[in-house]
Order: C-alpha cells, then sequence, then structure tokens
C-alpha cells in the first residue's frame, strides 16, 4: 500500500507550474519509484485573483502560515525566490517539522548553514539540486557519485543569461547593449539584469559547489566577481584570433595553499569543451584525484528542466521518509575555511591596452613585466585610427594575482599608456 504524502508548494510561477506538470504527468512513475501517493495540498500565491490550473484537490492561499502550520502537510517545495522573507517562511515550516526542497540558490548561498542547522535539530531535510545548474543534477554527482574522490578543481558556465549574451555577440558580431535588450525581450534576462551580468548570481553558484566539492565553509563574500559589462565586440574577435573564446566561467580550486573561487570573464582555448557551450545552456567540469576530469552539461534553466531537478529532490525525500532516514543527509564541512592568499592564487591574463607610438614604450613596459616576473606567451600589436596610437594585445604565462595588480598598477602610471582597456583570465597552457 502507498504511503500518502502531501506538499506545500511556494510559488506558482514558472517553475512551480512545473512541478506540478510533472506530478501530474509522471504520477504513476513517482509512485512506483518512492512507495508514495503524492498530492500537493496547497500553493501559496502572490494575487489571489488571478487564474491559475492547478489540481482539483489543491487549494491555493496567500498566507504562508495556511501551509507551514498544516499538520497534514509533509514536504514544503519552495521555488517563489527571495531571500530575507522566505528564509522566515522556511525557517518556520522546518520548526513545524517540514521537509524542504528548494530551488532557492540565492537562499541556500546566504543562509544554508542556517537552514541546515534548523533542519538537523528538528529532523527534517533539505535538498537543493535546482539551486545551482537548472537541469544539471551537479549537486547530487559532487555529494553522490564523487563522493569518494578528492576534488581540486571545478569551472563552468553557471549563468544562461550571460552566456546566451556572449553567444550572440560571438556569432553575430553585435555590441553587449543590443544583445542585452534582445536577451530581456525573449525572456532570457530579468528586467533588472544586475545579478546575471555583473556575476551574483554565478558566484552563488559557485559557492554552494564550493562548500560541497571542498568541504569547506566557503562564503559568498570570498569570492572574486567580475561580469561581462565590459567586454567589447573587439575583445571577442581579438581572443578569436589568438584562439581562445570568451566565457563568463566560475573557477573553484582547492590545493595545499588553500580554496580560491572566482567568477569572471575568461579566455577559453577554442578546442576546450566550454567553448562550445552556447546559449542558454550550462556546464561544469569537476577535476578529481582519481576520476580525472568530468564535464556536465545541459539546460541550466527554463520550467521544465527546473522542475525535473527539484522533483528529483522530492523523490529524495519521499525515499528517506520512507526508510525513516530524514534528518541524516547532511554532513559538517570538514574542513575549516582557508582562503588562498593572492600571492598564491597563479593565472594567465589577457591585457588590451592603448598606448602612445614612439620610441622607448615598449621598453618601459619590458622593465615593469621584468620587475614583476611577468612574461608573454603571446604578443601582438596593431595601429588604430587614432594618430600616434599603439593597440597592444598581451596573453601572459602564469603569474600570481599579487604580482599582477602590482605591475598593472605601475604601468597606469606610465605617461605612454592613455588606456588599459580590458584584463581578463586565461585557461589553458602554463
Amino acid at each position: 500500500m502507498n504511503k500518502a504524502i502531501t506538499v506545500g508548494l511556494l510559488g506558482l510561477g514558472t517553475v512551480g507550474s512545473g512541478v506540478i506538470e510533472i506530478l501530474r504527468d509522471h504520477k504513476e512513475r513517482i509512485e512506483h519509484k518512492t512507495g508514495c501517493d503524492v498530492t500537493i495540498k496547497s500553493v501559496l500565491v502572490s494575487d489571489m485573483s488571478k487564474p491559475r490550473e492547478v489540481p482539483a484537490e489543491t487549494q491555493l492561499t496567500d498566507q504562508y502560515q495556511d501551509i507551514t502550520r498544516d499538520p497534514e502537510i509533509d514536504v514544503i517545495v519552495e521555488v517563489m525566490g527571495g531571500i530575507d522573507h522566505t528564509l522566515t517562511i522556511l525557517l518556520e515550516a522546518i520548526e513545524h517539522g517540514k521537509h524542504i526542497v528548494t530551488a532557492n540558490k540565492d537562499l541556500v548561498a546566504q543562509h544554508g548553514e542556517q537552514l541546515f542547522e534548523a533542519c538537523q535539530k528538528h529532523n527534517c531535510d533539505l535538498y537543493y539540486e535546482a539551486s545551482v545548474a537548472g537541469g544539471i543534477p551537479i549537486i547530487r554527482s559532487i555529494m553522490d557519485g564523487l563522493s569518494s574522490d578528492r576534488i581540486t578543481k571545478m569551472m563552468g558556465i553557471v549563468n544562461g543569461t550571460t552566456n546566451y549574451i556572449m553567444t550572440k555577440m560571438a556569432q553575430d558580431g553585435v555590441d553587449f547593449d543590443s544583445v542585452l535588450k534582445e536577451a530581456q525581450d525573449l525572456g532570457f534576462a530579468e528586467a533588472d539584469p544586475t545579478a546575471d551580468v555583473d556575476g551574483l548570481d554565478a558566484a552563488r553558484k559557485m559557492t554552494i559547489l564550493s562548500i560541497l566539492g571542498f568541504s569547506m565553509p566557503y562564503s559568498l563574500e570570498d569570492v572574486d566577481i567580475k561580469g561581462i559589462r565590459g567586454i567589447s565586440s573587439d575583445d571577442i574577435t581579438y581572443a578569436e584570433e589568438l584562439g581562445y573564446r570568451i566565457k563568463l566561467i566560475g573557477i573553484a580550486e582547492n590545493n595545499h595553499n588553500g580554496v580560491s573561487v572566482s567568477v569572471e570573464p575568461t579566455l577559453l582555448p577554442l578546442e576546450h569543451p566550454l567553448s562550445a557551450v552556447n546559449d542558454e545552456f550550462n556546464a561544469v567540469y569537476v577535476y578529481g584525484d582519481a576520476v580525472g576530469e568530468t564535464m556536465f552539461y545541459g539546460p541550466g534553466a527554463g520550467k521544465l528542466p527546473t522542475a525535473t531537478a527539484v522533483v528529483a529532490d522530492l523523490i529524495a525525500v519521499l525515499k528517506n521518509i520512507r526508510l525513516g532516514t530524514t534528518g541524516t543527509a547532511y554532513v559538517q564541512p570538514q574542513f575549516p575555511k582557508q582562503v588562498k592568499a593572492k600571492k598564491d592564487q597563479l593565472t594567465k591574463k589577457y591585457i588590451r591596452l592603448h598606448v602612445d607610438d614612439k620610441a622607448g614604450m615598449l621598453n618601459d613596459l619590458t622593465n615593469i613585466f621584468a620587475q614583476y616576473d611577468l612574461s608573454f606567451d603571446q604578443f601582438t600589436q596593431r595601429s588604430t585610427d587614432q594618430e600616434g596610437e599603439r593597440e597592444l594585445m598581451m596573453v601572459t604565462h602564469q603569474v600570481s594575482e599579487e604580482d599582477f595588480e602590482k605591475a598593472i598598477q605601475d604601468i597606469e602610471s606610465l605617461d605612454s599608456v592613455r588606456s588599459i582597456d580590458s584584463i581578463f583570465r586565461v585557461e589553458g597552457g602554463n
């Protein structure tokens, strides 16, 4: 006999309606897998007057207490977004013994520890697969499939909006502002795209992955963040000429010097698999001591891909309920936080600058680079339409972030340097 499980749904937007659709269309399969008969009893909405398509047995409410305090509801699925108010709702739900499934990366990145502590206290589950990469099961892969390995690096495209913009800029040769407007018109970008284009959304996701992958209480405040607003069509063209493609990449590395996490425009070799990830798709590379390199690819957002991840978490909760193992999945981070110092962060860099076309200019630059032991993998220059000006494009060998920042400060002070237009990270090579 199937066990009856009752669900409360917070939010009935794109993902919420997708959850209802999957639970309806895959009802028999879910019952077979879990031994549970799942019913959505209540849905929290902001506008009760708006027409909604929900199952006949489902009631709508605009009062969250109707869900959090309902003794018949076993699991709450949160897909409404928000941080502070949502945290209040979920903490109350946990206090009333509700298990939680959420797609809220902002909440998990900033308050995950508080939520997990509450869940442990009240013997509740908390699952959040959909918070990082939509339909890609990256969290479950790290926690389960790669649990026996030591993960040393994770890098990937974890924001579909910025990847769509970068794809269109590269393929169509148009500028950032034009593509952003197109992305907004198509629904790929929000009316306020700040969190996406300035890298904060990706940084929150990389924070979650770093905590899980490195078993360390890493913080969003420790992530170096740089968005894509400053990328020009010239940078994309020059990068292609040098054998690279620019993507907004989240990179988390862990070695004996500690952990470093960044989100920034990065030049990837054209042959790198991430260079071929286009439009709104996501992909994450995970490097393990034993497994080597693995790549996870798929839709990073969207109604059904994200809802699929949400329902997969719900199924995990249902199985735990049947087995009597709820509240046991969370494991405290094994290691104390160790943030890698800038002097120990070694990266390659792409630099584009405009300088005076005069004798001694290159010698001045070379002296600064030599002072900080900074050498070049690639170097090219060309004339511009401005009289007496040259444009220089350089890709360095690996250099410490500390030394590179000092070198850039010295370069900015040179009278012969008119502007430093672009500085991006480069992946690949030494």
